[in-house]
């Protein structure tokens, strides 16, 4: 059985990327392949057994790689000595340290290098490094999954040759995200008033996602006496500051900080509206499953969103960065009931149709035969 070593760096619970990966070692064993799911993480995050909690309850195993930083070069042995005991014929990386890693391993122990880029969206003083290490390793990559068309066109500008570089959009497993209970009923059970409209948000607590906007907007739509209430779910730095701005607003028994959730579709089914916020994203699988569950999404213009959703017929669409834009996008649609429900069957489909897990793994493994079928080799070269 050929063996696929997948890596990411994690630091707190996961996201988006993270639900694929630990979804996809069952459906590569029906065609022939071990996946060993590798994570680097701080020894001290605690954010990191949550993740592997979720990971074992699907039977999934996470190997712990402990990582201390940059410096930390004890990451590139116990990598190699993973490779050749598991004896490793394809890395699979998921972002630029991983990616890096993967060429410092090499020449150790040669194999096919792959990698995915779900796109980099959180702002940091060290995030132009990051996209410069990115730039620079891609090219030596033999496949460069992309998960949204803007995310491929970045690495064709960086010089990926478009013979390497695949569009693999993100998927959801229908089977796992089944609408068992109308919102009404949902609502009941987690004790949420069934005349409050539940407005629901996922997503790392940081400066990208917009959560501050939403906030804004949510309490301005309050102070003109909509029944509103809105969850957002996550964990991140930018916590702190955003209880503040909920404190501040004098709404905290309507606008709450949820924390990591193990399990969000009792939620989702309770929600009347999804929204994403973000200034900047890849394809987020929270849209995926908000759609699959039928719950109505308003989302902003950024990456993969146009080419899921078409305004008005699946979804609302939204320039991003903008409070009047997204205050506006919720007040129309808390009065458009009709308009929600068409946005609700429309999104069931439009999953079901052409962004199923299954398909989106079959493609996966489709390079991943071809590429077995054909002599290897270490392409590219960093300018």
């Amino acid at each position: 059985m050929t063996v696929v070593l997948d890596l990411r760096v994690i630091k707190g619970s996961g996201g988006g990327p993270d639900k694929t990966i630990i979804n996809s070692p069952r459906y590569l064993a029906e065609r022939g392949y071990e996946m060993l799911c590798v994570y680097l993480h701080h020894p001290d995050d605690v954010g990191f057994p949550k993740l592997r909690e979720k990971a074992h309850a699907k039977g999934v195993e996470l190997i712990s790689i402990p990582d201390h930083g940059p410096l930390d070069y004890k990451v590139i042995s116990q990598t190699l000595k993973l490779c050749r005991e598991r004896n490793v014929t394809i890395w699979h990386g998921h972002d630029y340290k991983t990616n890096l890693l993967g060429l410092l391993v090499y020449p150790f122990w040669p194999m096919r290098l792959v990698t995915t880029v779900h796109g980099w969206v959180e702002q940091t003083q060290r995030t132009p490094l990051y996209y410069l290490i990115d730039r620079c390793t891609l090219r030596f990559y033999e496949k460069v999954f992309c998960v949204s068309d803007d995310l491929f066109q970045i690495c064709r500008q960086s010089g990926v040759p478009r013979s390497r570089c695949i569009l693999l959009r993100n998927g959801i497993d229908l089977s796992e995200y089944q609408r068992f209970k109308y919102t009404s009923q949902a609502k009941t059970e987690l004790g949420i008033e069934q005349d409050r409209f539940l407005i629901g948000a996922v997503g790392r607590l940081s400066s990208e996602k917009g959560f501050d906007l939403l906030i804004e907007s949510v309490k301005s739509l309050i102070d003109q006496k909509l029944p509103l209430q809105l969850m957002i779910f996550g964990e991140g730095k930018e916590e702190s500051l955003l209880q503040r701005k909920i404190d501040e607003s004098g709404y905290g028994g309507q606008i709450q900080l949820m924390g990591f959730q193990s399990d969000l579709r009792p939620f989702y089914e309770a929600m009347d509206l999804f929204v994403l916020s973000s200034m900047r994203e890849g394809l987020p699988n929270v849209v995926l499953e908000a759609m699959a569950l039928g719950v109505p999404v308003l989302s902003t213009r950024v990456a993969g969103i146009p080419k899921l959703m078409e305004h008005d017929v699946n979804g609302y669409i939204i320039d991003p960065g903008s409070t009047d834009a997204l205050t506006d996008g919720l007040r129309i649609l808390y009065h458009d009931a009709e308009r929600r429900e068409r946005f609700s069957r429309n999104g069931r489909v439009t999953v079901e149709s052409r962004f199923s897990f299954s398909n989106r793994m079959s493609r996966l493994v489709d390079v991943y035969d071809s590429m077995q079928a054909n002599a290897p080799r270490l392409a590219g070269a960093c300018s």
